[in-house]
Formats: structure tokens, C-alpha cells, sequence
């Protein structure tokens, strides 16, 4: 089979369901190396996007978005674990960005009690959490509401944006790639992410065990800067790949399992 043959049966497949390197070998006969080098060069191309042992599809992916409650009631442990070592990186005297999502919204709390910071968001959840915080001095980007996040966002939150700065932005996102960035549910999430990369001196991502390696949106923001990555147990070969990635920080937060 000619090399481009092999490349267009295995992003058929792919595009079918996630599959590993043992599966593409027995479906197209070749060797399991042949299928590695494969997946590596149809990944730089961004035509698929390299998973441990095998590869998730990137164009033209697209699941229902989760709602509100669900994403509330979903890994909440672990969002409260990364939650609370996310808060530890904030100091007095910080202005800090939350993004939307519900693990910012869990951080929101962690940060009530603190002294002299000054929070940025345009989470409607830690808006609510941190609206008679006596030492916080908070401000709401401005914008379109996105009722399934409960967050602004749009041209006028762009424009906000764009006249700040902050010490530390804090992130969430559907999904977390290495060497690809956030995915996103909609353009205006991604792009909004984007500004915030840009006005921040330091960025934080915020991902549960479930965000890693998933890209089941169509809309991406990069990170092409150095980032921390601060995320709950997972399989050490879920973490290989941001290890992997020179400008990627991981740390690695242990959460009690729900009785």
C-alpha cells in the first residue's frame, strides 16, 4: 500500500472512532512502527492529534457541549483539588484573570478570604462567589452572555481586554492538547482565550484528568509561550505528552475520591 493510501485509510479511521497503533496495524497490515511514524507525520500535518498508543481525530470533530449542571456535577473533586493548588499560586498584591468554566468558578472560592488582589473575570459564577469578598477588588469583562457557561464573552469582552493587564490569567477549557492548545466549543470562546494569553504575564490552564488529549471541538486556541498546566492524577502516559512539550509546566494534584 503507497504511503498515501495508508495516510487516507488511516484518517478514515480515526475519523470513525479513537483507535490505537495495534488496531491501524491489523486494519491496514502494516507493521506497528509503520502505523507510529504515520500517526507522527499526519500529526504535524494537524490532520489527527497523537494520543498515548494511538490518535483522536482533530478536523471536522464535533460533540454535543455538556450543559451547565452537568459540567457542575462532573470530576468535582478533582476540580476542587485543582482549585485549591491553583489558589496557592496567587499572592497579595495580584491582579488575576478567571476565565469561564466551573473549575475558575471553584478557584472563585478559594480566594474569598485573601487580602489585596484584584480579580478579573468574566466568569458570572466567581462574579457571584467574590461580589462581597472584602479584600478583593473585582471587576466583569463586559460582553455577550453565554448562558451554558454563564459567561461573557464576545467583541465588547475583547475590547476590555485589550486595555488590561494581569499577573496571572487562570484558564479552563473542553480539552487540552499538547503542542495544539484549549479546545473549544465556539470561535468567540477560543479567540476570547486568545486575548487573555496575550495580556497576561503568566498563564495557567486548569484541566481535569477527562481534558487531556481531548479534542472532540472544532475551535482551537495556541498557547506559544510557556504555560503550567495544573491538572489532577491521570495515567502517567496522559501526562508524556505535555512533558513532552519544552514550554509546558505540569503539576499534578492528588484528589480524594468521592465516598
Amino acid at each position: 500500500m503507497k504511503a498515501s493510501d495508508r495516510h487516507r485509510a488511516i484518517l478514515e479511521l480515526v475519523r470513525a472512532r479513537d483507535t490505537n497503533v495495534e488496531q491501524l496495524s491489523a486494519a491496514l497490515g502494516v507493521s506497528e512502527a509503520t502505523v507510529r511514524r504515520d500517526l507522527t507525520m499526519l500529526a504535524k500535518q494537524r490532520h489527527l492529534v497523537r494520543t498515548h498508543g494511538g490518535a483522536t481525530a482533530l478536523v471536522g470533530v464535533h460533540e454535543p457541549e455538556a450543559s451547565l449542571e452537568e459540567r457542575k456535577a462532573s470530576q468535582r473533586d478533582q476540580k476542587e483539588a485543582i482549585a485549591r493548588a491553583a489558589a496557592a499560586h496567587v499572592q497579595d498584591g495580584d491582579t488575576v484573570l478567571l476565565d469561564g468554566g466551573t473549575t475558575c468558578a471553584a478557584l472563585a472560592v478559594h480566594l474569598y478570604s485573601r487580602q489585596n488582589i484584584h480579580v478579573v473575570t468574566n466568569n458570572l459564577l466567581a462574579v457571584m462567589t467574590l461580589a462581597n469578598a472584602p479584600g478583593v477588588q473585582l471587576t466583569l469583562i463586559g460582553g455577550d452572555l453565554r448562558g451554558s457557561s454563564m459567561s461573557t464573552l464576545g467583541p465588547l469582552a475583547e475590547l476590555s481586554l485589550s486595555r488590561l493587564s494581569v499577573d496571572k490569567a487562570f484558564l479552563g477549557a473542553d480539552g487540552v492538547v499538547a503542542d495544539f492548545g484549549l479546545c473549544e466549543a465556539s470561535a468567540q470562546q477560543a479567540y476570547l482565550k486568545e486575548c487573555i494569553i496575550k495580556r497576561a504575564a503568566q498563564v495557567i490552564v486548569l484541566a481535569d484528568s477527562q481534558k487531556l488529549g481531548r479534542a472532540r471541538q472544532q475551535h482551537w486556541t495556541p498557547i506559544e509561550r510557556e504555560w503550567l498546566l495544573i491538572t489532577s492524577a491521570a495515567d502517567e502516559a496522559e501526562l508524556a505528552a505535555f512533558r513532552a512539550v519544552k514550554d509546558v509546566t505540569v503539576q499534578v494534584v492528588e484528589c480524594a475520591a468521592s465516598e
